[in-house]
Order: C-alpha cells, then structure tokens, then sequence
C-alpha cells in the first residue's frame, strides 16, 4: 500500500468531540483520554455495560438482580438476570410523553419519488393498530411471525407491532426467490407471514406476494398473510388465509397491553449464512440486539436526537433492525427506502441525501466501487453539506474506494466508521469512534465493550500479522444460540478454543494500534455484503438432476467484493454444455434470487475430496486463483482434481 494511503487521514475536531455521546460517558467516569475508557470497558465489562445503559437512559419496568450471570458458561451467558422490560418501550413508549412526540422519527421514500414522513406520536397510533391486528389474527406471546417486505413504513411498524405483542419476528431479505423465503418460514415455524402485493425495483414490478404465495405453500406451518398495498398490482387471493394490512389495522379496534417481557424472553429469529448445512437462525432477545444497537449507534456513530440516520441496507441484513432500533432508542430519525439506490439515475442514493438531510449516511464498499465508475460529478452535483458521519459495514475496503468516499462523499470532513461483526453479534465487534483518529480502510479498535483481539494458530495474541479475530468476554448482543440447534452454535463459535468467540474474520493490528480486517478465514462467501454458506448454494446445484456433486466458493470481484463460482461434476450420461450452464445458473437465481447470480459455473470430473469424502473448497479456491501455495495435499483422496480446476480457469 503506497505511503499516503497507510498514514492518518482524518483527525476529530473539537466539534466532533464537543457534545458527543464518548465525551460525555468519559466525564461522568472521570476519563481525560478515550483510551482509558476503552480499557475500562473491555477489563469490566459487567459495570460498563450497566453504566454505559444508564447513560443511554435506557429504562426497565422492574430493575435487574445481577448484571451478568455466568453459571451456564460463558457461551450462555445471561445479561440484566431478572430485568423486565419490552424494546418497544425503549424504541417508541418512553419518547411519546415528552416534545419528542411531535418530532420524526421515520422518513420513507419509494423509488417512484414519493415521500410519507411518521412522527414519533403517529408511529406509536401505527403500532397500536398493528399489534391490535396481530392480536385479532391469534398472534400472541411466542408466535413466530415471518416479515417478507421491502422498506416500507409498515415494516417498521410490523416488526414492533410484533415485539408489542411478545412475538418473535423472522426478517426475510426481500430479494430472495420462494424457496428462500420458504426455508426460514419452515426453520421457525412461523405462523403468520406479512407481506406486500409488491415493490419496485429500477423501474420493475417485484412480484412480493406471488413469491409469497409459492413460499406458504412450501411452508405449512404459515395459517394467514398479512399483506401490504404497496404497489397496487394484481394479486392472487385465497380469502380464508390472507387479510389485507389496511383492511386488518381499521378492523382490530381493541387496544393491546405492551407485554413485560423478561430480559432473555425472544424477540428475533435472524438468518445468516454459514459454511455448513442450512442457514443458522441467529436468536436475539429483548435485553441484548436493542441495547447493543443503541450502544454502538451512540459511542461508534455520534447519533443525537436531531440526527437523520440513512443505512442503505434491507430489513432481512442485520443493519436493518439495527438501524431501527438504535435510532428510534436514541431518539433520531432513519430514513427507509425501498428502490435502487442509482435508479432512475446513478446520482438518486446522492439526491435522498440531498433532500432529506442526512447527517449519517452508511453504504458498502461495493456501492462505492460501482458509483465510482462514472466520476464525481453525479456526487458533487447535490448539496451533501448536512452530513456529519459516514458508516461503512460488511465487507473490507480498498484504498482507493475508501479515499475517494472520504474526499468526495464526505468532503475530507466526515470521519467513515468503518464498522464490523455480524448478526449473531448484534453489531460491531471492531469499529471507529468520532473522538479518534483514521487510517484509510482501518478500525479504531474494538467496540466499547468488546474483548476483541487477533490470535494465533495457538490462540496467542498477535500484533503486526494476520490472525484470527476472537473475543475473550460476552456481551450483551450475542446471540442466545441458533434456534434449536444448540449443538451447532457451540461448534460454529466456541469450538476451537475454550470460552473464546471465533468470529470467522481474518485481522490485523498494525504497528500504529490500527485494527484492519483481511476478508473471512472460514467458507463463508461475502456477496456485496450478503453472506452466503457455499453448502446453501451446493444443496441447489446438486438438487439439479445432472448433478452428481458441487462446491461453491467465493472470488474477488472488482464491484460485490466477493462473486460465487460454482464447480460441479456431472453424473453418468450427462455432458457440459452452454444450455446446461444457463439452467444451471437460472436454478440458483430461482432459489436466492438475482441478487446472488453466480459469476460462473464451472464443469468437472471430479472436486479434490479427502479420504472421509470432505470436499476441500479452500483447495478448490487456492487452485482456481492461481495460487502456488496450496498447503498439505497429502489427505487428498484424488490429488488429480486438482488438475482438473486448474483446467476449468
């Protein structure tokens, strides 16, 4: 990396440190240096996260017992052991008997232009009905309720509506294809599935609720949809199941008491990726994705009351509940868009910016690397003078990308929190602060809060090269365990070393204290920062009758970061062929939906296995990357498939 890009490039200024939130938790404990609280935070994380709440304001209908609970272990710890209270409260109730009623909390504007703004009193009428009409359905304490939707106002009003009630949600990302949409409604055995007739994508009608229809029918657990009229398209009724949203809202009249939840009671069954079989429901409660929501989006992003946050982002990826949660608790306002963010012109994401002056703006370095294509002028045709912080998650930077965002996004003044974890984490486990200096590409350090370091093969501390990022100590966000599958999430994170997290991520601490992280060390492919679990692809490809057996890893992709490339081998009686590729490729489109279109498929004899049948994907990769170093071959059953991916290149 050439000299200028390894050196600081932003520093805060007294009007970044001035009335932030890192200031004021460093004067109530006495810290005359953010390293001291950062210390403080990691060495004690029961008594910062206690007054790290406190100063947040967050609030309990009845006071916890004991902070943190580590009888289970500390893969199953138990947080504010005791506490009763109901995110809602927290989100929405609390705010709506001070001025703050009168002041917006959501802003919506639909591809087509238009604009519906909720306040924070308005939202809380929305949710009332909402939860009345989840009620009048039968939803009640415990159901599993599927949200298949696009960012409209009613998914926000949907999700709380069904922590109101003391239901579980399940965020389905909107672009998935009907078998998707179906496995995570099977996975949790949702009960209810609301949805839209329909959204627009760059100009095009995406038929929501027929992808829906094909999904329930793979879902037998599903009894009604609930459907929003979002693009007031055609849709195929069945009147005993499905109940339009508007229609349920005037119909459910009676008022719903906000359930008192305990602090471990379920609210949010999320699903990610892995390496291995089918995706994992990541399961978050009522006293720990919220809360590390509102601690991250106040102490890494400078979040304040007049603040209007926008996360390019879907419901279905965490940094949709995320965004939710953390600005409604904290008082701000999110704007919610459910288009193409460079349709009808590539300078529309600029433009919302523009109009709805956005303080926090939070995109991806894949967005980033395909606006830079066409210059600067789309940028610095809009006034973006309004923002104050740009955010950045799921994927690592380049260079280039982030320095160009820096200079011409953020006009060199606007520190980029570079911002990582995952979904099982609730949040960030490395970030950036507006109090701290930033190299391009880099991390401040860990999240306050968050035992984080870089490790060895041998679980050793290591600076200065390339490691494991693990966390030593719980925290709140992390998730209870996947949803009935106990055995599976002990295995995916605590599996390697004794009471350590493996996140997954390769990292780096350079010599300056500046934290990078170098892409995942385990199978998992990062889409444009989707994660996707090569098995999940594989299962499709192999469902294929041709199909004897697949691999799928992810490859360097100048604009996604990451594109799949399928390998298969054909069984007896079947030969590669142009047609076959495109079936093949339709296949996986039909099953995760275009968003996930693999970048190639490509045709062998045989995938390097070894001699317990494992198919070696990181091999697979290696090879197909043209990478001399391949590592012990020696378990390989058939070392002459190696020959064969370097053939299919």
């Amino acid at each position: 990396m050439p000299a200028d890009k390894r050196e600081v490039a932003w520093r805060p200024t007294p009007d970044h440190v001035r009335g932030s939130h890192v200031r004021r938790l460093m004067d109530r404990k006495g810290f005359a240096h953010f390293e001291d609280l950062l210390v403080w935070s990691i060495e004690d994380v029961e008594a910062f996260h206690a007054e790290a709440f406190r100063d947040l304001g967050v609030q309990w209908y009845h006071p916890y017992r004991e902070v943190l609970d580590l009888t289970a272990g500390i893969a199953h710890a138990r947080w504010f052991a005791g506490a009763r209270l109901n995110l809602v409260h927290n989100c929405l109730e609390r705010h709506l008997a001070t001025p703050r009623r009168s002041q917006p909390a959501l802003i919506w504007e639909g591809e087509e232009g238009d604009v519906r703004r909720l306040t924070y009193g308005e939202l809380g009428e929305e949710v009332e009905r909402a939860a009345a009409a989840l009620a009048w359905l039968g939803i009640a304490r415990g159901d599993r309720v599927g949200i298949f939707m696009p960012m409209v106002p009613e998914t926000v009003v949907a999700v709380l509506a069904c922590a109101k009630v003391g239901a579980i949600f399940t965020p389905i990302f909107s672009g998935y294809a009907a078998p998707a949409v179906a496995s995570r409604l099977v996975d949790c055995e949702a009960k209810l599935l609301i949805t839209t007739d329909g959204f627009f994508r760059r100009g095009t009608l995406v038929p929501t609720k027929q992808i829906a229809d094909r999904a329930v029918e793979l879902a037998p657990s599903v009894e009604r949809m609930l459907v929003v009229r979002r693009a007031a398209c055609p849709v195929d009724w069945q009147p005993r199941r499905d109940v339009w949203w508007h229609v349920a809202t005037a119909s459910a009249v009676a008022q719903v008491p906000t359930a008192v939840m305990d602090a471990d009671d379920p609210f949010m069954i999320i699903y990610t990726s892995g390496t291995t079989g089918r995706p994992k429901g990541a399961l978050h409660v009522h006293a720990g994705f919220p809360l590390k929501a509102t601690l991250d989006m106040a102490y890494c992003f400078d979040l304040r009351p007049a603040d209007r946050i926008f996360w390019l982002t879907d419901l279905g990826w965490m940094m949709g509940p995320w965004e939710i949660f953390g600005a409604l608790s904290l008082g701000g306002t999110f704007l919610i868009y459910d288009g193409s963010p460079d349709h009808p012109g590539v300078d529309r994401l600029w433009s919302l910016v523009e109009r709805h002056r956005i303080t926090h703006l939070g995109i991806s370095p894949t967005f980033v690397r395909a606006v830079m294509t066409h210059g600067e002028a789309p940028v610095k045709a809009h006034d973006l003078s309004s923002l104050r912080v740009l955010g950045s998650t799921g994927e690592p930077w380049n260079p280039d990308p982030w320095l160009w965002t820096f200079r011409h996004v953020g006009g060199g003044r606007c520190p980029i929190i570079n911002y990582s974890g995952g979904t099982e984490v609730s949040g960030g486990i490395v970030g950036c602060y507006p109090v701290t200096p930033l190299k391009p590409c880099s991390f401040a350090g860990p999240v306050l809060g968050m035992a984080a370091d870089v490790v060895d093969e041998a679980g050793r501390s290591v600076r200065g090269r390339v490691g494991e990022l693990v966390v030593r100590k719980p925290w709140p966000g992390m998730t209870r365990g996947f949803w009935r599958d106990p055995e599976r999430y002990r295995e995916t994170y605590w599996g390697r070393w004794p009471d350590v997290w493996v996140h997954g991520d390769w990292a780096m601490v350079d010599e300056d204290g500046f934290w990078f992280i170098q892409g995942r060390s385990d199978d998992t492919i990062m889409v444009a920062g989707k994660r996707v679990g090569p098995a999940e692809v594989e299962s499709i490809l192999v469902a294929h009758p041709a199909v004897r057996e697949a691999a799928a890893i992810g490859v360097p992709h100048p604009v996604k970061g990451e594109a799949i490339v399928g390998f298969v081998a054909l069984r007896p009686g079947h030969e590669p062929s142009e047609e076959l590729r495109r079936a093949l490729e339709e296949l996986l489109v039909g099953s995760m939906g275009k968003a996930l279109r693999p970048e190639a498929i490509r045709f062998v004899r045989e995938l390097p296995r070894t001699r317990n049948a494992k198919i070696l994907r990181r091999l697979v990769k290696k090879v197909y990357l043209g990478h001399e170093e391949l590592g012990d071959t020696s378990a390989l059953e058939n070392p002459e498939a190696v020959e064969e991916i370097r053939r299919s290149r």
